[in-house]
């Protein structure tokens, strides 16, 4: 649980002063839940670690992958590069969004368990955010997101297609039914 507590620390300080969008609380929460739902669905260390520092490289720098690699190996690495839908370019940007989870979503389907599973324990986490937050705001927790209800909603019923076909299980079953809950409450 060593190197889990080193991945934590990491984390924290990539992420520090980071909040979930369009609210208080503190990105790193996502990130110890993310981890802990790997655990949950039955995920090794490395996969936990990955749970950690999967936003790492979109959120704090692409810099950043040697670390990861000399502390926790080439396995986490991968994981995480797997986990990345895009990093900011010389100026701070990023791709165009629908263009990003185009590619992000063609890129599930051919990728590795590992990836998988850290990927859809995040998606279940983030899932599940907007659908709490979708019950106690309304619809305006879209306003949150780049593509605002519709592109958000095309998207997540995007991923729960690929997870439901691609791992099926405990862990897809979840996000389908998380994802049907945040289209019915969005009608």
């Amino acid at each position: 649980m060593k190197r889990l507590a080193a991945a934590q620390a990491l984390a924290t300080s990539l992420h520090s002063g980071q909040f979930r969008k369009g609210t208080s609380i503190p990105y790193i929460s996502h990130l110890m839940s993310v981890s802990a739902l790997v655990m949950e669905f039955g995920g090794d260390e490395d996969q936990a670690i990955a749970g950690l520092l999967h936003d790492a490289l979109e959120d704090a720098g692409i810099e950043h992958a040697p670390t990861i690699q000399e502390s926790f190996g080439e396995r986490v690495l991968r994981i995480v590069e797997g986990c990345t839908d895009g990093v900011p370019d010389a100026s701070g940007r990023k791709a165009d969004w629908h263009e990003r989870k185009r590619q992000y979503l063609a890129h599930l389907d051919e990728t590795d368990a590992d990836t998988l599973l850290v990927s859809g324990c995040d998606k279940l986490h983030n899932a599940r955010a907007i659908l709490l937050d979708l019950r106690s705001i309304g619809p305006e927790v879209f306003s949150r997101f780049t593509a605002g209800k519709e592109g958000t909603l095309w998207y997540y019923q995007g991923l729960s297609a690929i997870f439901s076909r691609r791992l099926p299980g405990a862990l897809a079953d979840e996000l389908a039914r998380t994802i049907q809950a945040i289209t019915m409450e969005a009608e």
